[in-house]
């Protein structure tokens, strides 16, 4: 199967992984193990267009769209360990990916989690994301296509490929969102600078504290309103 998804150039592929790993999330404070592992272990290439398959492993937000769609990223492999770890996801967890794109991020929550769904706005996108999810043998990962802010909504823990911009209402928007014991609790990225934030809810009260610098595309859908300001 794998020789399928990658053919002769896999070991060149597993050396560009495991120095994405060393110089760009262990680097970045990434001490979580399991976090480790995971982007060890699964294949990012396999989550991009064959064409660009040689970047799959650099250090930028890669485009992963094809044709006319919506353009949808795999965001920086960096921004993406350092958000899982603030996460803090268990393996009891069930975690809900937001604009999953090609199913990337996806794949490395369900190395964390017990159960995933996946929500992706492009049908193309989301077939894509079913095809390698599947060929990698991660069963656990449910992908449907749905609006990004379906998700919230739901008020399930979530998880996004791709950041959404600072909402109006903490409640509308979101990069990653966990469960806690009280209720969740999330991380998203911000605008004007963007920021990676933790947001809590405990009880029917929302807080935030911001925890790094992250610049990444916005989910399309989930953009800054314009508001008149003084």
């Amino acid at each position: 199967m794998a020789a399928l998804l990658w053919g002769p150039s896999m070991s060149a592929f597993s050396t560009a992984r495991l120095k994405m790993v060393d110089g760009q999330v262990r680097t970045s404070d990434v001490t979580d193990i399991r976090i480790v592992d995971a982007m060890l272990e699964v294949p990012r290439e396999a989550f991009v267009p064959e064409n660009k398959r040689p970047l799959a492993y650099l250090d930028l937000d890669l485009d992963v769209t094809e044709g006319g769609s919506a353009r949808r990223f795999l965001i920086k492999p960096m921004v993406t360990a350092k958000m899982l770890q603030a996460a803090e996801i268990k393996a009891t967890d069930t975690v809900l990916v937001v604009g999953c794109a090609t199913g990337y991020a996806a794949a490395l929550v369900a190395k964390l989690a017990g159960q995933v769904t996946a929500t992706e706005t492009d049908p193309a996108l989301a077939a894509k994301a079913k095809e390698v999810l599947a060929q990698l043998g991660l069963g656990s990962v449910t992908v449907r296509t749905a609006d990004p802010a379906e998700g919230v909504r739901t008020a399930r823990p979530t998880m996004s490929s791709s950041s959404m911009a600072r909402p109006r209402s903490c409640r509308t928007g979101f990069t990653v969102s966990l469960r806690t014991a009280a209720g969740w609790s999330g991380v998203f990225a911000m605008t004007q600078p963007q920021r990676a934030t933790i947001v809590i809810r405990s009880h029917g009260v929302l807080g935030n504290r911001v925890l790094f610098d992250a610049a990444a595309p916005v989910l399309p859908g989930m953009e800054r309103r314009p508001a008149f300001v003084f």
